[in-house]
């Protein structure tokens, strides 16, 4: 058999098999086979901007809906469209709730909570610090646990309040829940939407509905005077010992981005002390240079740089204050 004709017989066998799917699932509903492709496209699977998915992505849900009995209709399954035009399936709550409950091992879910309890910012109520999911199985002697922390689970919302600031509590006790049902019973190949949103780098916008790009924000914490002040000559001593002004006045941009006028007084400092150095530099080679009818004695000397004192070692003090100022990672970000 060629190459073309093996690629062609591939190519029908899969088309078949993608029919009999359809046929199945179709089955199951009581709907026609062609009906229901259409009617999961323009209702179930449509994206958020109002397109539909490609015959492949549909295809891909459809083979994990039927894999797992999940009700396309009901949202216990949709997707989100990643950047490689495949497709990411994501289970809600009651998806994941089926699935548990019907694998035939599933002896039960117990959830132990944190006496500490903790109020995430935005947050209408607090919740506790952390919640264990207990799951049983027939064929363990032990149950599987798994503890999911609201600080590692908590989302933040854009603009207006979502679930997590209405529903702390039951939020974190779904997270519980899935994690804990994913890991005693093997689920793979699906994502709750938190998940996806990570993996493609898209979030629901609450105020929309539409699927918008993830924002990742830097935590900005303002510097007091005295820090301040301590952050700008630690910049100008590390400038001044290697010349790297570019990258300072990087640093300086995503730093103060969120306070003009800091950053424009901080850029203003920079730029002084790096003229300075400029022109010390400059001054510098100028006394290297050997005055007209000076003798070899005295052109050596010339050249021979004066060594400062070790007390006053500018490198020597660079390197102290970096150290003392730069915390334990050597970090220029004293924020």
């Amino acid at each position: 058999m060629t190459q073309v004709a093996e690629q062609t017989a591939n190519t029908v066998a899969t088309q078949e098999k993608g029919k009999s799917l359809i046929a199945k699932m179709a089955g199951k509903f009581g709907v026609d086979a062609e009906k229901f492709m259409v009617t999961l496209k323009s209702t179930a699977f449509k994206q958020r901007d109002g397109s539909a998915p490609t015959n492949e992505q549909m295809m891909a849900l459809m083979v994990v809906a039927d894999q797992y009995g999940l009700n396309p209709f009901t949202k216990e399954i949709y997707a989100f469209p990643d950047k490689h035009n495949g497709i990411v399936p994501v289970v809600g709550v009651d998806g994941w709730s089926r699935i548990i409950n019907q694998h035939p091992q599933f002896d039960g879910v117990e959830f132990r909570y944190s006496d500490n309890m903790v109020q995430m910012q935005g947050a209408y109520s607090s919740a506790p610090e952390w919640i264990e999911a207990v799951m049983y199985r027939k064929d363990r002697t032990r149950p599987i646990v798994v503890r999911e922390y609201l600080d590692e689970c908590y989302k933040a919302a854009s603009n207006r309040s979502g679930p997590w600031q209405s529903h702390p509590k039951r939020f974190l006790r779904h997270k519980a829940f899935i994690q804990g049902g994913r890991i005693g019973f093997g689920f793979v190949g699906i994502y709750d939407q938190d998940e996806a949103e990570n993996i493609v780098g898209n979030t629901i916008d609450n105020d929309t509905g539409q699927v918008v790009q993830m924002k990742t924000q830097r935590r900005v914490v303002e510097m007091d005077d005295e820090k301040y002040k301590r952050f700008i000559e630690t910049l100008i001593q590390r400038g001044k010992a290697e010349g790297c002004w570019p990258s300072i006045n990087q640093l300086l941009e995503e730093r103060f981005q969120h306070n003009p006028a800091r950053l424009q007084e901080a850029k203003q400092r920079i730029s002084d002390a790096e003229f300075e150095a400029l022109n010390a530099a400059d001054f510098k080679e100028e006394k290297k240079k050997p005055a007209k009818g000076a003798t070899k004695g005295q052109e050596a000397h010339a050249d021979k740089p004066e060594e400062p004192p070790v007390d006053e070692d500018p490198e020597a003090q660079f390197n102290a204050e970096s150290s003392a100022d730069a915390g334990p990672q050597g970090s220029l970000d004293m924020g």
